[in-house]
């Protein structure tokens, strides 16, 4: 049933903050057929494509936040991580585990958070670092659609921020979780789910 009582809101509501999720060297450097972690076709095309996002966040003073997945190479800090589909990933003795700098453009002064679990919330002071900046949406790119972009965003949903998934710039572990996850996370706030275009339209109307 429609809420009947839902308030429009803007695509940007007060201070934004942009979240680039998880776009490390890996995507641009693996092109194995068998991957520690599947992703849908076109992965790493959607992912190149949110440099775009960053460029016109730093020419809006939006603030870039780059998160990164990295875990300890004796494995001790995975959890349950490995009892699903993913196998080992994300190492910290691996150079790739790196955040993609050169492809996305990364800088000195962009903030930096790693986690070792799937939310970008979920022991890390992203919390405390949104609420220096005061930020009050946050525009969410990168991957996977169905893990650590969909967690990311329900927990700042709780957070209550408005959030806005790019939906050109997130890609997720097959078509199938990539498209019911988009639909999950508009049922929790509506109009979640935004185009490039129109994110870059809004960002730019801050400019």
């Amino acid at each position: 049933m429609a809420n009947l009582n839902a308030k429009p809101r803007s695509l940007i509501e007060g201070k934004a903050a942009l979240i680039v999720i998880d776009i490390q060297a890996s995507t641009f450097v693996d092109d194995s057929m068998v991957r520690s972690i599947d992703n849908m076709h076109g992965y790493k095309e959607r992912m190149a494509q949110s440099r775009l996002l960053i460029d016109q966040a730093r020419q809006s003073a939006i603030p870039v936040i780059f998160i990164q997945e990295i875990h300890r190479a004796d494995l001790v800090d995975f959890g349950r991580e490995l009892d699903g589909d993913e196998d080992i990933h994300c190492l910290d003795n691996n150079p790739n585990t790196d955040i993609a700098k050169e492809q996305m453009g990364f800088l000195p002064n962009d903030y930096l958070i790693q986690k070792r679990r799937y939310s970008s919330f979920y022991g890390t002071d992203l919390e405390i670092l949104l609420k220096g900046l005061k930020a009050d949406t946050l525009l969410l790119c990168g991957g996977l659609t169905d893990v650590c972009v969909h967690y990311t965003f329900v927990d700042a949903h709780q957070g209550d921020y408005f959030c806005r998934v790019v939906e050109d710039c997130v890609a997720g572990s097959s078509i199938e979780a990539h498209d019911a996850s988009l639909k999950a996370m508009e049922y929790l706030q509506t109009g979640a789910v935004r185009s490039l275009q129109e994110t870059l339209d809004a960002m730019i109307d801050l400019s």
